[in-house]
C-alpha cells in the first residue's frame, strides 16, 4: 500500500481512516514548516508517536509526574541494556522498581493521544506511509529505549474524531492550534549509556507508587474512576474529593482494571465508578463500560461499584441492572462540563454521589438505594426552577444555530482534518441514539461507519461494513433516490427494510430518519439514524438537513479542486 502526498488535499483523519481500515503495520511520516512527525501503526492500531515539537520522552513525564525519580530511570535504563532480549522500560521499571504498571500505561496513553491530536493543526505539509515491519513499528528498544509505545495500540478511527473535535473546539474558543512549549528531556542517552556503565545494576526494593490524579484524603475512602472524557474525569474527582475520598482516576479500561487489582491486592476494598459510554478496551464501540463491568465482577465480585452515563439508553440501563447494580446516574453532558454551569452540576453530581457511595455497607456490591435519581432536576430545583424529567433525551430538541455555525465552520476550513463522513455523523450523533452512513454506488448501497450500533458477537464497525442492499429492489432507499431530499419514515414490510432491522440488531425503530449527501447531480451517501432502543420519533432535524446538504457541496468543491490541481500538474 503505497500513501504519499499533501496535508491540504488529504486530511489526517482520512489518512488514519484509510490504514485502519487496511489493518497494516507501519510508519506514517509528516512534515510540516520544519516540524516532523511519526505515527506508528501495529495491525491498524496506533502504538505509537512522536513529533520533534514533543522532546519529552518517558522518563522525563515518569519524574515530572512524581512516578519514578531520575536516578531510578537511569539504572532501569542500565537494566534494560544489559537484558538479553528487547524488553520496554516501563517493564523495567514495574518488575524491577515497583512502579505501577498501570500508571505507565496511562501516561504513554495519554501522551500518545496529545501527540497525534497535535498533528490535527498541522495545515499544510507533506505525509507519506512505510509499510513494513520495521524495527519502529516493532517496537524495538534500539530506536529509542526512552520512547512511548503502548501494548495495545489506540483505534485510529477514535483519534481521528476526538483529534476533529479538539480542534473545532479550539476554534469555537477563538484560540489558535499553535504549537505547545516543552522543556528539554531530562536525559541525554549517550551519557546515560556510554559513560555510566560502572554504575551498579543491583535491584532496588520495589516502592509503592499511586496510579491516577489523587484528590485530598480525608479518610472517606478510596475511589477509582474511569471516563474518557479529560475534562469530565479531571472536575469529577476534584469536587468527589472534595467530599473527603481519595479519587483515582483513569482515562481507559486497561489500566483502569490494572488500578483495581493493584488496589486489591494491596489490601484496600475500594469502591469503583465506572462512566457506561466509552470505547471498549480494543477502541472500537461506545460501550466500554460493560465491558468494565463484567471483567470486575468476574475478578472482583464484592467492590462496590456506581455508574455514570450522560446518555439516557434504556438497553444499556438493563443490562446494568441485570448485574445486579442500582440504577445509572445521570451526569452532565460533556458539552455541559466546559461551560460555566459545569462546576456547580458537578460539585452537586459529587455530593449525592458521596451520599451513595457511603450507603455501601462493608464487602456489599451495591447500595440499599434502589430509585432512579435525576441529578439533572435536582440542580434546576436548587437554582428555583420547576421542570418535570430533565434527563437528556436525544430527539425532540434541536442542537441549535451555535452547533451548525461550528459545524460549518470546520467543513469549510481547508484543513479539515476528520473526513466530511466523520463530520456527518458526529452531527448525527447530537440528535438522534445511532446512524449510519451508507455508499451509494452504481448496482448498490453499503455500509461505510456507524455510531450507536450495539453487535454483540462482533464488532459493530465489521457488521456495518459487511452490509450491502442492491438498488433497483423495494428498500426505504429507493425513494429517496427520487426524491433526493431528507425524509422521516417508518421501515416497511420488504425483504430488504427487513434486512436492515436483523442487522442493526432486531428492534423496529418508531421511526428513521433518511438524509442524502448529493454531489454532482446525484446522492453519493446516504445518513440513516433512528432513536433504538428508545420508541421515540426523530426530533428536529432541520440544522442536520442544512448540514448534509453543505457537505454535498463541500464533496464537490474537493473533487472540483482536485481535477484543477491535476490538470495544473499535467500542463
Amino acid at each position: 500500500m503505497s500513501l504519499v502526498g499533501n496535508l491540504e488535499d488529504l486530511g489526517l483523519g482520512d489518512i488514519l481512516q484509510i490504514v485502519s481500515l487496511s489493518r497494516k503495520s507501519g510508519v506514517l511520516h509528516l512534515h510540516s514548516q520544519n516540524r516532523e512527525g511519526k505515527i506508528i501503526f501495529q495491525n491498524g492500531q496506533v502504538n505509537r508517536a512522536t513529533s520533534s515539537s514533543f522532546p519529552e520522552n518517558l522518563g522525563d513525564l515518569l519524574v515530572r509526574k512524581g512516578l519514578a525519580d531520575v536516578d531510578t530511570i537511569k539504572k532501569a535504563l542500565l537494566l534494560q541494556k544489559g537484558a538479553a532480549a528487547p524488553i520496554l522500560l516501563g517493564d523495567v521499571l514495574a518488575e524491577h522498581f515497583g512502579v505501577d504498571k498501570s500508571a505507565i500505561e496511562e501516561v504513554v496513553r495519554e501522551q500518545v493521544e496529545k501527540i497525534s491530536y497535535s498533528f490535527f493543526a498541522w495545515s499544510e505539509g507533506t505525509f507519506s506511509f512505510e509499510l513494513g515491519e520495521s524495527s519502529e513499528v516493532a517496537g524495538s528498544t534500539q530506536v529509542n529505549p526512552l520512547s512511548f509505545r503502548l501494548e495495545k495500540g489506540l483505534n485510529p478511527q477514535w483519534l481521528a474524531m476526538e483529534g476533529s473535535r479538539i480542534l473545532d473546539e479550539m476554534r469555537h474558543r477563538g484560540e489558535s492550534p499553535a504549537e505547545e512549549t516543552h522543556e528539554e528531556s531530562l536525559f541525554d542517552l549517550d551519557e546515560l549509556l556510554g559513560t555510566h556503565e560502572e554504575q551498579s545494576l543491583a535491584t532496588p526494593q520495589s516502592s509503592s507508587v499511586s496510579s491516577g490524579s489523587a484528590a485530598t484524603n480525608t479518610g472517606r475512602g478510596v475511589v477509582l474512576f474511569v471516563d474518557d472524557d479529560e475534562n469530565t474525569r479531571t472536575a469529577f474527582a476534584r469536587a468527589l474529593g472534595g467530599q473527603g475520598y481519595e479519587v483515582l482516576t483513569f482515562s481507559g479500561g486497561e489500566a483502569f482494571l490494572q488500578g483495581v487489582a493493584g488496589a486489591v491486592a494491596a489490601g484496600s476494598n475500594p469502591r469503583l465508578i465506572i462512566d457506561l459510554f466509552m470505547p471498549r478496551m480494543d477502541g472500537s464501540g461506545i460501550l466500554g463500560g460493560l465491558e468494565l463491568i463484567e471483567q470486575v465482577r468476574a475478578r472482583h465480585q464484592q467492590l462496590p461499584i456506581l455508574v455514570l452515563s450522560d446518555h439516557p439508553n434504556d438497553e444499556a440501563e438493563r443490562r446494568v441492572r441485570d448485574f445486579g447494580l442500582a440504577p445509572v446516574v445521570s451526569k452532565p453532558k460533556k458539552s455541559e462540563v466546559r461551560e460555566a454551569g459545569g462546576v456547580a452540576a458537578l460539585n452537586l453530581l459529587s455530593e449525592k454521589v458521596a451520599l451513595l457511595l457511603d450507603g455501601y455497607s462493608a464487602g456489599t456490591a451495591s447500595p440499599a438505594a434502589t430509585a432512579t435519581i435525576n441529578f439533572g432536576a435536582d440542580l434546576l430545583r436548587e437554582m428555583g426552577e420547576t421542570t418535570g424529567d430533565s434527563r437528556p433525551q436525544k430527539g425532540p430538541e434541536s442542537p441549535g444555530l451555535h452547533l451548525l455555525r461550528g459545524m460549518l465552520q470546520e467543513l469549510n476550513n481547508p484543513s479539515l482534518g476528520g473526513g466530511i463522513i466523520l463530520l456527518v455523523l458526529r452531527f448525527a450523533s447530537e440528535l438522534m441514539n445511532r446512524a449510519i452512513i451508507f455508499l451509494v454506488k452504481e448496482t448498490e448501497v453499503v455500509g461505510l461507519g456507524q455510531f450507536g450500533i450495539v453487535a454483540n458477537d462482533e464488532m459493530a464497525d465489521v457488521r456495518v461494513r459487511r452490509m450491502k442492499v442492491p438498488r433497483g429492489e423495494d428498500s426505504v432507499f429507493e425513494s429517496l433516490f427520487r426524491e433526493m431530499a431528507p425524509k422521516k419514515t417508518a421501515l416497511g414490510a420488504g425483504r430488504w427494510d427487513r434486512y436492515l432491522v436483523e442487522e442493526l440488531g432486531g428492534g423496529e425503530p418508531k421511526q428513521v430518519f433518511l438524509g442524502p449527501i448529493i454531489s454532482e447531480g446525484k446522492v453519493v451517501a446516504v445518513l440513516y439514524g433512528d432513536n433504538l432502543p428508545k420508541m421515540s420519533a426523530i426530533g428536529d432535524t432541520e440544522s442536520l438537513e442544512i448540514f448534509l446538504s453543505q457537505a454535498g457541496l463541500a464533496m464537490e468543491k474537493a473533487l472540483l479542486e482536485r481535477r484543477l490541481r491535476g490538470k495544473e500538474t499535467a500542463v
